[in-house]
């Protein structure tokens, strides 16, 4: 929030002047993490939290009075916070549209109020206060924050600010210091991790380009350069140069140029390429760094572009290195075989011949670059990829298929977004930063160390392709068929195919309109495409284009092979992307109109059949991202899906019901309900294909968040089929399917009663060695398992209590929510609470009070309330947790609805023990309980309003609750609709009626009138609670009365 602010931040100017945060992925990390850290806060931290600012922040929101509830004074348009500060200024206070904050747990409060709409606010917050951390801290702590950068030692510094006493809250003030230093340091490193998955050149590139230009700087009559220096000689770790908060703008080092013809040049070298900057006069300037050239590929460009001798003279001098070689042309102007995207480059396909004759042209190219090896050329040094793309190469060097890849790549970028530098690496920067699923890892290459080390496969392969160059329409299908002989699931063999270049001449062949071309060249790119590397480098090169536009051919093997070799390459997020931006999505959902569970299918209808199988493998792949799965429904996907379902082949069924569990979102479901795919899927889980039973039982676990689904589940008969799959151990995925589908199907009270007592036995069985995600589904369903009495005692009966408590040491958040449900579900049978008394689990529940979710502490606190009520000796055993009374009043400062609820809900249960409650009373639960009566959430108050009740039993909390403001807003509870509301309400008010100024302004507030209406309910405990109020008020009027006449 500093220096992570200040310089990691982008910033941009709009028209009118103003200066706003860009919409930019590395802004959005920025503001998810300032706010976790504002929310987190007031839980963590409570002490800074309350810390007041130097100056308040101020901005303008989009809250207005309505959506504040509780803890503050409305008037029509103006709020203000109950919390002062020493001179009684609110430290929140509301004029629209302006908001005023004082504190961090009143900014807590506010992005929890804003809901959806919090990202903004922190966005306008920081828009508007430019340098917060001096409005919080003030301008000496600010400054300090600010030199850390410089590697100052900061800690004397905040001590001598501390000992001259410029804040009576110091020692807080130095705290939230470090806390907003160490957010900083965390900031910085997670968008500099961020930033160097993104980078396009790499410090490796770039130093090894600039020792290039150094050679040139020392060559006696043919130095083409002065100097090439650093202008810093510290190198970090990850090599580059640039300062840490420079990093996050991905920039690399800074290089002073001095060419003959030319004044010195500054250069930024960066990861979207090299630029001119305004020279850095002193270290952290912030205008040196600016930059004043367009953005250029490389060093070399840049300086042909600034330097006339240096661009005259470069190619001379490869001339002279090159010996006998001809100039090298430019990449520009290397004829080599490139895919045609018609799309793309607005052009005709180019026929057989055309391409053939870049073929030979590549093949000519090759041979002379071989000869000049033969003929004993001293290779001299080894140049950077960079220099090879320019086209400087040395005689023993040669462009790799990788290199002509990513060439080709470029040119279609370029080509696509506008000869513009800078259009090109926004364009590129935006396709990085997509928001799809996650892309799997980069596989490092791997290269043989020797050629003596390789096959014989490999060097016949490579003689192969040669063939397929230089060979005419014949000669290419054979030669492809002889390459379908080798085993191209080899890796070796892969390699080979695109090392000596045959990828690109592959993908060319899709492009051509010979049928039988096209066939072979798809039948050996979809095996070979199960390689990482070799489906990059078919996406780089283009030529998934050209596979989706196959997807519109006559020819069914043809769109078969397409769709299959599709499926293979949309294994990342890119790839992803690229079909569904070529209309990919659409053609796929067509292929699988055909009829799959005819008894008897022609020839052709079997073709349509294989060609649907391999457009829902390609579905598949496909649907792992979020748009890709909203692109299938709409073009009509899963009414098709839902007919495939019905096949009686596995190879069929699988890619179907995986498609289906990959989609199985909230908007699927009813589709799936709609189209009866519900019984099918129960019906294969009894198929004897374990990945089918897997997909299909994952698919049901999905769906049965749906009431619907649950009970089609047990229409069908499906809970059974489900219990066997359990006896499959050894299959963790089918397992971890199997136990999410039960403890879906479990939500039903109706579906568990239906289940035999082997389920909740095998149930048991798996809570020990199996992996986590298998735990949390196992737990879950017997969280379900164990709403049901018998069933409480049947987990006792089968060694479950034990192996439950075990659990409650974990660190999962979704296992440690579960668990403490089956616990608290476990505990309301007093033998159960013995056994896990016994096993100190009150005290393990009690320590998940800490843990900074919010799900896990609401769900710790409902589990405490059946272990306080059925334990044996509960007051003795809460008051023998150190510090856990204290640590649950606090709890009520926190801004999570559940998390309070169901500390009010514990607290009801703890304060039934007078002891308890007079510590509960001396930690101050009274005045938080009564910051919360204004909520409007009906759980809340319902769970509060027992709290109050109970509270009320000792010594003067009565009257305390009536000076906190308590009374008035629990009368308002009365209007509620929620029966369980009135009940603990009256039972609140009936408490609170015992002292003569409550009732008083439970009178003033109308609450007689509500009361009596209750007092004509069915529950006798509510006809009671009511009446004893109205009594209590009755006899202060009478004694009231009886006063007034004997005066």
């Amino acid at each position: 929030m500093g220096v992570s602010l200040t310089r990691a931040a982008q910033w941009t100017r709009t028209s009118s002047g103003t200066v706003k945060l860009e919409r930019s992925p590395m802004n959005d990390s920025l503001l998810k993490a300032i706010l976790c850290f504002v929310e987190q806060i007031s839980s963590q931290h409570p002490q800074e939290a309350e810390h007041v600012f130097a100056e308040p922040l101020q901005w303008s929101t989009t809250l207005v009075a309505s959506d504040f509830k509780t803890d503050y004074d409305i008037s029509d348009t103006d709020v203000q916070s109950h919390e002062k500060d020493s001179e009684g200024h609110p430290l929140l206070q509301l004029s629209l549209p302006t908001v005023y904050v004082r504190s961090f747990r009143q900014l807590s409060k506010l992005v929890h109020l804003a809901a959806d709409k919090k990202l903004e606010e922190i966005r306008v917050c920081l828009e508007e206060n430019r340098e917060p951390v001096v409005k919080i801290l003030g301008p000496c702590f600010a400054n300090i924050l600010e030199r850390e950068e410089a590697h100052t030692d900061v800690l004397p510094q905040v001590d001598k600010v501390q000992d001259e006493g410029q804040a009576k809250d110091s020692e807080v003030k130095v705290q939230l210091f470090q806390l907003l230093q160490n957010m900083d340091k965390q900031l910085l490193n997670k968008l500099l991790q961020d930033i160097s998955e993104q980078v396009r050149l790499d410090p490796t590139a770039v130093k090894n380009e600039v020792e290039l230009l150094k050679r040139f700087c020392s060559e006696g009559e043919k130095r083409l350069l002065k100097v090439v220096r650093y202008t810093s000689d510290y190198e970090f770790a990850n090599g580059c140069r640039a300062p840490l908060w420079r990093q996050m703008h991905g920039d690399i080092c800074y290089l002073v140029i001095e060419p003959y013809d030319t004044e010195n040049l500054n250069i930024t070298c960066s990861n979207t390429g090299v630029f001119l900057n305004g020279g850095l006069k002193q270290v952290g300037e912030e205008s040196g760094y600016e930059k004043t050239s367009e953005v250029f590929k490389d060093l070399v460009t840049l300086l042909k572009s600034r330097s006339p001798y240096f661009a005259e003279n470069i190619k001379k001098q490869v001339q002279w290195k090159t010996d006998r070689f001809q100039e090298l042309p430019s990449t520009q102007k290397i004829q080599h075989v490139e895919p045609v995207d018609v799309e793309e480059q607005g052009q005709p396909q180019r026929s057989y011949k055309q391409q053939e004759k870049n073929v030979h042209e590549k093949a000519r190219q090759q041979h002379m670059l071989n000869k000049a090896n033969k003929a004993g050329c001293e290779k001299k040094y080894e140049p950077c990829p960079r220099w090879k793309n320019l086209g400087l190469v040395f005689p023993c060097g040669y462009k790799s298929s990788k290199s002509l890849g990513e060439e080709k790549a470029g040119e279609s970028q370029k080509k696509k977004f506008g000869s513009g530098a800078k259009s090109k690496m926004k364009a590129e920067f935006s396709v990085e930063s997509s928001s799809e699923s996650e892309e799997e890892e980069e596989q490092t290459e791997r290269r043989p160390e020797s050629h003596t080390d390789l096959p014989a496969e490999y060097w016949q392969i490579q003689k192969l392709v040669k063939y397929l160059k230089g060979g005419n329409q014949t000669a290419t299908v054979l030669t492809l068929c002889a390459m379908m002989d080798f085993n191209l699931m080899q890796e070796t063999c892969q390699l080979a195919i695109r090392d000596v270049g045959g990828l690109d001449v592959l993908i060319n062949l899709l492009d051509t309109d010979e049928v039988k071309c096209k066939i072979g060249s798809l039948k050996i790119l979809r095996k070979i495409s199960h390689n990482v590397q070799i489906r990059r480098a078919i996406v780089d090169m283009g030529g998934l284009q050209s596979i989706v536009k196959i997807l519109d051919s006559p020819v069914k093997d043809l769109k078969a092979l397409a769709a299959e070799t599709i499926a293979n390459v949309a294994k990342f997020r890119r790839a992803r992307r690229t079909v569904r931006q070529y209309g990919g999505i659409k053609k796929l959902v067509k292929l699988l109109d055909c009829v799959p569970n005819l008894a008897s299918l022609t020839a052709n209808q079997e073709k349509d059949v294989d060609v649907a199988r391999c457009g829902a493998l390609a579905l598949w792949s496909c649907s792992k991202s979020t748009k890709n799965k909203e692109a299938i429904r709409k073009a009509g996907g899963v009414p098709l899906l839902g007919r495939l379902l019905k096949s009686p082949h596995e190879n069929m069924l699988i890619p179907v019901v995986g498609t289906l569990q990959e989609c199985a979102s909230e908007s699927y479901r009813i589709v799936i309900q709609r189209e009866g795919m519900i019984k099918d899927l129960v019906k294969n889980l009894s198929s004897d294909n374990d990945e089918l039973q897997m997909h299909c039982a994952s698919a049901i676990f999905k769906c049965a968040e749906d009431q619907k689904t649950r009970d089609l589940v047990r229409k069908y008969k499906g809970l059974q089929p489900l219990v066997s799959l359990l006896g499959k151990s050894d299959n963790k995925q089918l397992l971890a399917a199997a136990t999410g589908a039960i403890w879906k199907c479990s939500i039903s009270m109706d579906n568990v009663a239906k289940y035999e007592y082997k389920a909740l036995d095998t149930l048991v069985g798996l809570l020990t060695d199996q992996p986590e995600e298998v735990l949390v589904n196992v737990v879950g369903a017997l969280g379900e398992f164990a709403l049901i009495s018998a069933n409480k005692a049947t987990i006792r009966k089968c060694g479950g209590i034990k192996p439950l408590v075990n659990l409650l040491t974990g660190t999962n958040q979704a296992l440690l929510v579960n668990v403490t449900k089956a616990v608290g579900a476990c505990a309301t049978d007093k033998d159960n609470m013995a056994i896990i008394d016994q096993l100190d689990g009150v005290r393990l529940v009690w320590s998940l009070l800490k843990n900074p979710s919010g799900d896990v502490q609401s769900s710790a606190a409902w589990a405490l309330c059946p272990c306080i009520e059925n334990a044996k000796d509960a007051g003795e055993m809460v008051r023998s947790l150190v510090g856990g009374l204290e640590l649950i009043v606090n709890l009520l400062k926190s801004t999570n609805i559940e998390v309070l609820a169901s500390i009010c809900a514990a607290i009801a249960k703890i304060s039934k023990d007078k002891e308890n409650l007079a510590v509960l009373t001396d930690h101050g639960v009274v005045p938080l309980l009564a910051k919360l009566t204004n909520t409007s959430d009906d759980k809340l108050r319902r769970h509060l309003a027992e709290a109050i009740g109970h509270c009320c039993m000792w010594g003067s909390n009565r009257a305390s609750f009536g000076v906190s403001g308590a009374v008035a807003p629990l009368v308002r509870y009365l209007k509620s609709k929620d029966s369980a509301v009135h009940q603990s309400t009256a039972m609140a008010l009936y408490q609170l009626s015992k002292d003569p100024n409550n009732c008083i302004t439970m009178h003033e507030k109308g609450v007689v009138k509500p009361l009596i209406h209750i007092m004509g309910s069915n529950e006798e405990t509510l006809q009671e609670a009511a009446a004893g109020c109205v009594r209590n008020i009755r006899l202060l009027a009478l004694a009231n009365r009886k006063a007034r006449l004997f005066q």
